[in-house]
This record gives structure tokens, sequence and C-alpha cells, in this order.
């Protein structure tokens, strides 16, 4: 008859070292737990967002007018000569453009008006009169005066500086960046824009694009104010009053 094995013993290990164990165990779940919370907290990217379908109709039927609209534009191409009295204009995006087609945003974008309330001075051509035929139904712009121009640049000039705006509060910041110009105080520069002078494209690439302030009720009254703000199109003269009101 074979001999029983002997039995293995094991090893005890004390109970204060097994609770030791245990609640390290749990410390390490929690602390993997919460890492786990803070990346998907700070992970980059948009966050999942649910659209109605009321916004779906909306795009698509936005998308839609400006295709047909600018098709039409090729067929019955307008009237693009330059107006001999004004050279400049104030371009004021007073629209949302969610939906719009890929045209559209494109010359949104050239125009740096990637904010609804923005607004900017453009030289007018005939490529610049294209350009503002393309996005008309969603910009208010028209010929300002020399009034409007100082006090634009006086209350919201902001220059471009590094990618960070910086108020024109110095002369010397002016002089630093287009002195090559002739150009050395806030003077010169509302000169300059206002005769649409040949360093007009390099003074607005100084200027970072014009912030206009709403009315406190708009959010409220989104439709009472948006008929104050009247239709998009070219308004002429009349530019010079909405500037005062967003001003």
């Amino acid at each position: 008859m074979a001999e029983e094995e002997p039995r293995r013993r094991i090893p005890l290990v004390p109970e204060n070292l097994l609770k030791k164990r245990k609640a390290y165990q749990a410390i390490k779940a929690t602390q993997a737990k919460q890492a786990l919370l803070n990346k998907r907290k700070h992970q980059k990217g948009k966050q999942l967002q649910f659209k109605r379908l009321e916004a779906f109709v909306r795009d698509s039927w936005r998308k839609h007018r400006d295709d047909t609209r600018l098709r039409r534009m090729e067929q019955r191409p307008a009237q693009t000569a330059v107006p001999q009295e004004h050279k400049l204009a104030f371009v004021v995006r007073i629209a949302d453009i969610k939906g719009v087609s890929k045209r559209v945003r494109r010359a949104i974008e050239l125009l740096r008006l990637r904010k609804t309330f923005t607004g900017i001075f453009v030289k007018l051509t005939p490529l610049s009169l294209k350009m503002l035929q393309i996005v008309e139904p969603y910009v208010a712009w028209g010929h300002p005066n020399l009034k409007s121009i100082r006090e634009l640049i006086l209350k919201r000039g902001q220059a471009k500086i590094k990618k960070k705006r910086v108020p024109l509060t110095d002369n010397m910041l002016i002089e630093e960046h287009l002195g090559d110009c002739g150009i050395i105080c806030l003077e010169d520069l509302i000169h300059e824009i206002h005769s649409a002078g040949r360093h007009f494209k390099k003074v607005m690439n100084f200027l970072w694009p014009f912030h206009l302030s709403v009315a406190r009720y708009a959010s409220r009254n989104k439709v009472g104010f948006l008929k104050e703000m009247g239709k998009p199109g070219c308004r002429g003269e009349a530019i010079n009053q909405l500037i005062r009101q967003l001003n």
C-alpha cells in the first residue's frame, strides 16, 4: 500500500496584514475610477449633441436656398461696377449661418465675420462686391462716414499682435507695426481707412474685427430686436445709424 503524501502547510498570514492589503486594493480601485472620470471630463473633442428634426429641416432649407440663389447669380450676373463716390464699405453680420452652403461659409470666413454682430471695413472692388452678393442674406453693409469710422476705432479698435487682442491705447503700438507705411497715430489710421488708401489691406490685417454690442433685451425679445435691426443687404448711408445703434 502506497504511503500517503504529507500535506503541505499553507503559510498563515497575520490578520492585520490582510486588512492592510484589502484597504490598499480599495484605495487603488477608487483612484483608478477617479482617473477614468477625469480623463473623460478633460477628453478633447466635441461632446455628443442632439439635434431636433426642425434643425435639420432648417439647415436643409437654407442650403437649398443658397444653392438656388448662387446658381441664379451665375446665370444672370449682377452689375459689379464699383461706385465712384464710395470706395469703402462697413459690413456687419446680423444673421446665423448654421446650415448654409460651403461657398457662403467660405466667403464669411474670408470676410472674418465668424461671429454674429461683428463688423469689418471692406475696400470696394469688383471681387469684394461679388463676395458681398454671396453673403447678402446674412450681412448688412453700407457706406460709413468719417464720424462713424472714428467712433468705431476709438471705442472698439483692437490690434491683432501675436494672435492676441491689444486695445489701441498707445500711438507707439501703431508706429511700431505700421510706421513703415507712414501711419504713426490713430488719426493716420482713421484717415487711411476712410480714404481706402494703398496700405488699407495691411491696416485691416493689423486690426481685429469689431465686436459690436447687443441690447440687453435681445435675448428676451429676439424677434423684436431683429425687426429693429432691419433687413440684410445694402443700406447705403443708413449703415451709419446701425453703427451708432450697435456701437
